[in-house]
């Protein structure tokens, strides 16, 4: 067995491990953390952050930077699951029989989109938050919740949410580059205004 084999077989027993601490007095919490429109509350909040931060004209460049981001992730995750195919838990003949499956994907499984796409957003909050707000580094409970919410529900492998994490930790760092760049080009036109 080569090394890639051998890595893949890990992931699948890891999977059934994680997969397998779940119960049915958990399952319906774990579908709630699982769906992206009850995170609502916690968009708002990054978004009130922000305009109290920086102001309506900074705060909506900041907002459209993070709207881009997230669809970029968004396209790029989608592009990596048909590169690569790799079928989900809920829809592999060796381990469909022997996981608790409470969601049937259908897409590939092969980066986790859920958990680039949050981290990415996590750390570009973070980032720019930081030196304004004390418990900032909370919002990463939201990427680890997310994320793990896959595995328990049956349709992500952990190598899909720790690769998908760190592509959104790159894609969240190039972001804030980026909206440092913005950001202070806004600050450059305030000065010569004047």
């Amino acid at each position: 067995m080569n090394f890639f084999d051998n890595l893949i077989q890990h992931d699948k027993e890891l999977l059934v491990y994680l997969n397998g601490l779940g119960n049915e007095n958990w399952d319906s919490f774990w579908m709630f953390i699982t769906t992206p429109i009850n995170w609502t509350p916690l968009f708002l909040l990054f978004f009130y952050l922000i305009f109290k931060t920086f102001g309506w004209k900074k705060g909506l460049i900041f907002i459209i930077i993070t709207v881009i981001m997230v669809g970029f992730s968004d396209q790029l995750t989608v592009f990596i699951k048909d590169l690569f195919g790799r079928l989900r838990p809920n829809r592999d003949t060796e381990l469909r029989d022997i996981i608790r499956l409470l969601k049937d994907n259908k897409s590939f499984s092969f980066v986790s989109g859920h958990a680039t796409t949050s981290t990415a957003v996590s750390l570009l909050m973070y980032l720019t938050l930081k030196k304004y707000y004390k418990y900032i580094i909370l919002f990463f409970i939201w990427p680890v919740l997310f994320a793990y919410s896959r595995i328990y529900i049956g349709v992500h492998f952990p190598i899909d949410v720790i690769v998908g994490a760190l592509l959104g930790i790159l894609i969240g760092y190039l972001f804030y580059q980026l909206s440092l760049k913005l950001l202070a080009k806004v600050d450059t036109e305030k000065i010569m205004a004047k």
